[in-house]
């Protein structure tokens, strides 16, 4: 079971890393916007597979709590946000 933990672990970091450089290189707003929820997934994703490993089911909450807040904010983002070209 440590292996399949390791292999999960790494799995995430390096898909959070790659987030992280289309967030940071991204040309639009959108595109950033697509990968801050993807990190937010991911964070929901090791939550998950760390409830999963420990059998702790305390976590639970905090993954409905980070599935709530990334809709409203994407929600809010998407709803208000300003179009690239009118600047």
């Amino acid at each position: 079971m440590t292996y399949v933990w390791v292999i999960v672990t790494a799995m995430l970091l390096v898909a959070a890393v790659l987030t992280t450089i289309r967030f940071l290189l991204g040309p639009t707003t959108l595109d950033r916007l697509v990968a801050l929820d993807t990190i937010i997934a991911l964070c929901m994703c090791g939550l998950g597979a760390w409830a999963a490993f420990s059998l702790d089911s305390t976590v639970v909450p905090a993954i409905v709590a980070l599935s709530l807040l990334s809709f409203v904010g994407s929600v809010a983002i998407a709803r208000f946000r300003v179009r690239d070209d009118q600047t």
